[in-house]
């Protein structure tokens, strides 16, 4: 039967930065032009309370574009490969705005906890009619509930931001809805300052099959993660974080899930570290926030039966191990020391790819009436085994693991090895 719960959209727009801001052509660094940045990041932001929501923060939108510019532009592509690369024209013409209106209170619909009870697409904005979504970096829909809750999804492209990015350019609305003349971290968005291996010669395109990938989501309780955790620090002497933790039990979960032949395949997990503490200094000026791209992706590698048959403290361990390896990693790769580009990502179904979404910021952003009750991310393609990590709403504790990296015929055992905690 059709919910009866549904949103109703009463207007769109085009916000344009409130003041001028530079007509120039943005060009992006290597880490920006990584084959399949180019999508658009998609998650719903709920919130208990506010007045007249979309007013106020369609308000702000238009100040944060004088600070965040290019995200009032548009993508342009070259027209040949050997024309150039892509480019963002600055050019001001705005970030597509939507109000809409929802027929029920957040109660009524469980707080938008999973599942949803109103279809993603209902509050997630739709393209403008007269550009291509990927051409438009920034798209955002303001949900508002009859209790006086809303819910802000949004659509951002990757090739601009990253998701710490993102995120300071949505607490930067935030800020600017509370009364601020300024957002308090200053944005950078210089691409120079992205390291350009000087041997790195682009390989060919990635293979993008369809895996036909079924969504579920999980929770991790907090009493489980603390007993790992307390296993850890007594195997090791170390602390361990959630993060190890939650990524160990998903790669193990997953790969007892899949059941290859081949104990002595080789089975992987890819996650994006954040390396803007291995930048250059000088060049991030003290109170600013660089919002490009700025990871390096981080490879854990191991056999399907070690995988399967290792406890979670011996995976969590060589996560952990992987993470350590990071600013050699990183820095031998600026100087130009890998043959390979460590960028070129296999979307095969042996590479699982997590995105942790705990600490980007987005959890922080308060328009005035408080901080979200939970955010919701999505996954990104059919061809992408990914494992999303996040907060689950309260009074929940622990970590919860929103997953599209399972055909359907695995989907029951990744489910049940995944309840198994």
């Amino acid at each position: 039967m059709a919910s009866s719960y549904n949103v109703t959209r009463v207007s769109k727009s085009l916000v344009t930065p409130s003041e001028p801001t530079p007509n120039e052509t943005l060009t992006l660094s290597f880490i920006d032009c990584v084959p399949g940045l180019r999508h658009g990041v998609r998650s719903i932001h709920i919130f208990k309370q506010g007045h007249e929501p979309a007013k106020v923060i369609k308000e702000a939108l238009s100040k944060a574009l004088v600070h965040y510019y290019p995200f009032a532009g548009r993508f342009i592509d070259p027209d040949s490969p050997a024309a150039g690369e892509v480019t963002v024209a600055c050019s001001g013409e705005g970030a597509y705005f939507i109000e809409a209106k929802a027929n029920c209170s957040l109660e009524d619909v469980n707080y938008l906890d999973l599942p949803l009870m109103i279809p993603e697409f209902e509050l997630l904005p739709e393209p403008h009619p007269d550009v291509p979504l990927l051409n438009m970096p920034f798209l955002m829909q303001v949900t508002e509930f009859t209790c006086g809750g809303f819910a802000v999804g949004l659509i951002t492209v990757h090739s601009l931001a990253d998701g710490l990015g993102a995120a300071q350019m949505i607490n930067a609305i935030g800020e600017l809805t509370r009364g601020l003349t300024h957002p308090t971290i200053k944005p950078l968005r210089n691409s120079a300052i992205i390291p350009k291996p000087p041997s790195v010669l682009p390989g060919p395109p990635p293979s993008l099959d369809d895996l036909k990938l079924k969504y579920s989501t999980f929770d991790i309780s907090q009493e489980f993660i603390n007993n790992i955790k307390s296993d850890y620090f007594k195997e090791n002497g170390q602390h361990c974080s959630t993060f190890d933790i939650s990524v160990a039990k998903a790669w193990q979960a997953r790969t007892r899930a899949v059941k290859l032949e081949d104990n002595n395949e080789i089975v992987n997990i890819c996650f994006f570290a954040n390396t803007r503490q291995l930048l250059n200094k000088e060049e991030l000026p003290s109170g600013s926030g660089f919002y490009g791209n700025c990871f390096y992706p981080v490879t854990v590698s191991a056999t399907c039966g070690e995988v399967v048959n290792m406890d979670l403290v011996g995976l969590v361990k060589m996560i952990k191990e992987a993470k350590l390896r990071l600013p050699n990693e990183f820095s031998k790769w600026a100087e130009g020391g890998f043959k390979k580009d460590p960028y070129e990502i296999t979307f095969s179904y042996n590479f699982m790819f997590v995105s942790d979404w705990t600490r980007l910021g987005f959890q922080e952003v308060d328009y005035g009436w408080g901080t979200p009750l939970h955010v919701i991310p999505f996954a990104y393609f059919d061809f992408m085994a990914v494992s999303i990590l996040n907060s689950p709403p309260p009074p929940k504790k622990g970590c919860r693991v929103m997953t599209q990296c399972v055909k359907i015929e695995h989907l029951a055992d990744l489910q049940r090895e995944m309840a198994n905690i």
